[in-house]
């Protein structure tokens, strides 16, 4: 099993930018970022693959980057242009083996998940 933690949520006002964090044990697979609203599904924002292609939803596509710190096996996040709807509360979810745009779509494929961090946009 893999602890993941996460870090660097906070409050923003729109358009401005906000950077996550998520440190893992070890080297995964596949890290992604999922968010939860309140009385919402958990959906998937994006996934990174140690190697091969980087997925993201479409609603932060342009927006969102997602990079890899290779040495400290951590996944960052960086937000821009953040909108009130990206208000949520973010987890990091990791697994083995490689994801595909599927995975972005279905939380029960990953096994170990952060504690979240709440992310909150005012207008």
């Amino acid at each position: 099993q893999v602890q993941l933690v996460e870090s660097g949520g906070g409050s923003a006002q729109a358009g401005g930018s906000l950077t996550l964090s998520c440190t893992a044990s070890r080297t995964s697979d596949c890290m992604g970022w999922f968010r939860q609203a309140p009385g919402q599904e958990r959906e998937g924002v994006v996934i990174s693959n140690l190697v091969g292609p980087v997925y993201n939803s479409d609603s932060v596509k342009g927006r969102f980057t997602v990079s890899r710190d290779y040495d400290k096996n951590t996944l960052v996040l960086q937000m821009n242009s953040l909108k009130p709807e990206d208000s949520a509360m973010y987890y990091c979810a990791a697994r083995t083996g490689v994801c595909g745009y599927s995975d972005l779509l279905s939380t029960t494929r990953f096994r170990d998940w952060g504690q979240g961090t709440l992310v909150t946009v005012s207008p």
